[in-house]
């Protein structure tokens, strides 16, 4: 495989901005989420905006050929059971995490997260776990990037939901 092509242009992979005469890396192109309404969403920039709030210690958006995002998120513990409090939930209910009001409040906090970003990269729908992401279960890289596909295979009947009817 040839890195130019005929006319001179780097392949690299890389999905890149020009700006003020300068190059900004903005991520790979083989992580470029493109929805089935074929919006290009890069996911690694929403997953930080929404990993700055503190309830959330880790998030993967998904939407790959699918009709909107959705977002995977591992909530703080600490920040959970002080935000569960707030909604009259009990943190240390498994129910009580996935329920209504819990993914309610959640997007309505990613939304103000992503608030800088076009609205159709604000995901719609969200699963919360308290179960972190490791490099021992298999779920993060030694550089602790998110496992795309195995994230998406363990949690493959919960992202089902999330898109169920749709």
């Amino acid at each position: 495989m040839r890195a130019r092509d005929p006319d001179g242009w780097l392949h690299t992979g890389d999905q890149a901005r020009l700006d003020g005469g300068r190059i900004y890396i903005k991520g790979r192109l083989k992580d470029i989420i493109v929805t089935s309404t074929g919006e290009k969403i890069a996911p690694a920039d929403l997953e930080a905006a929404i990993t700055s709030d503190p309830l959330f210690d880790q998030a993967m958006v998904i939407g790959e050929q699918r009709p909107y995002l959705a977002t995977l998120v591992v909530v703080n513990s600490a920040k959970w059971a002080q935000q569960a409090h707030d909604l009259g939930l009990n943190p240390d209910n498994e129910s009580d995490l996935h329920s209504e009001p819990a993914r309610r409040s959640v997007l309505e906090r990613i939304r103000a997260a992503l608030q800088a970003f076009p609205s159709h990269a604000t995901p719609r729908a969200v699963f919360l776990s308290k179960e972190p992401w490791t490099v021992a279960n298999g779920l993060i890289t030694p550089t602790l990037k998110p496992k795309r596909a195995a994230i998406e295979a363990r949690y493959a009947a919960e992202i089902a939901e999330l898109y169920r009817g749709h």
